[in-house]
């Protein structure tokens, strides 16, 4: 009599943690400066407005706002803006760059994943590098979704996956994985995702890439500056020991290259990104 061979039953993952996995995320955004890097992003935001063809009088929602770059550039063009996030010292910084322009944003403590505004409340909702990283991605969809009046437009800007900042996250993987089962942020820079968070509730997707040019003194000045003041960077190298930290040291300095078009030893390196222009029906 043979005996076929039985392959044991592959356990079950456990569940995750939401509230673990958002409180370790927390303090990583908490963590560093992301203003200081996330200043430099403001030409995405401005031209996401345009994107978004907002007009002038308009309700604008920012969330996950960092520190404000979309809700500058809507506040800019006559809209009435509120900018939230979860992180109160990024809203700080949000609230020094509108007084310094004279700039009229409201600005509120809120999380993604939870709205604090009534249904249909505003004619655009945005985010950029945002809501992308949020830890459960259908409930941050559908939050956006839900404050956004029927005809108006969520206007999203998110890191592909095989861009430059979509392989970071993928380099720092390998030296500090991510929680067993978290979906990786990056494919909020896909239209698979972006047709299953949005199509049900969508008369149109528009997707477009686009590429935002990291400027750096040169690779390591670029690797110093996130291992400083981007939150997440900072908080990979800290989990490591020098020994280890060295090795991410490299592998970073390796993704850049593969990168690097500059020619120079300065550091001139696309980002690819989606620009998402979503119309509700």
């Amino acid at each position: 009599m043979t005996i076929a061979a039985v392959t044991p039953a592959r356990a079950p993952a456990p569940p995750i943690d939401f509230d673990a996995l958002k409180a370790r995320q927390h303090a990583a955004w908490s963590s560093g400066d992301y203003s200081i890097i996330g200043t430099t992003l403001q030409i995405v935001g401005e031209q996401l407005c345009e994107a978004l063809d907002v007009r002038a009088g308009r309700r604008v929602l920012d969330v996950a706002a960092g520190n404000g770059n979309v809700s500058l550039a809507a506040a800019r063009r006559g809209c009435e803006v509120v900018s939230t996030d979860y992180v109160p010292a990024l809203l700080e910084r949000a609230r020094e760059r509108a007084g310094g322009e004279r700039l009229d944003i409201e600005f509120r403590e809120a999380d993604a994943e939870a709205l604090p505004f009534d249904d249909e409340s505003f004619d655009y909702v945005v985010s950029t590098f945002g809501v992308m990283f949020t830890p459960q991605q259908e409930r941050a969809a559908a939050e956006l979704a839900r404050v956004c009046r029927r005809g108006g437009k969520i206007g999203l800007a998110n890191w592909t996956p095989d861009g430059f900042i979509g392989q970071v996250f993928r380099t720092i993987g390998a030296h500090v994985p991510p929680p067993a089962g978290a979906r990786s942020p990056a494919l909020w820079g896909t239209r698979a995702l972006l047709d299953e968070l949005f199509e049900a509730v969508s008369s149109s997707i528009q997707a477009t890439s686009r590429d935002f040019v990291f400027r750096y003194r040169s690779p390591e000045h670029w690797v110093h500056m996130f291992a400083t003041w981007y939150g997440p960077v900072q908080k990979a190298f800290a989990a490591l020991d020098p020994e280890r930290q060295a090795a991410l040291h490299r592998d970073l300095l390796a993704t850049i290259a593969r990168f690097d078009r500059s020619g120079d030893p300065t550091m001139v390196v696309p980002g690819e990104y989606l620009e998402v222009v979503v119309t509700l029906r």
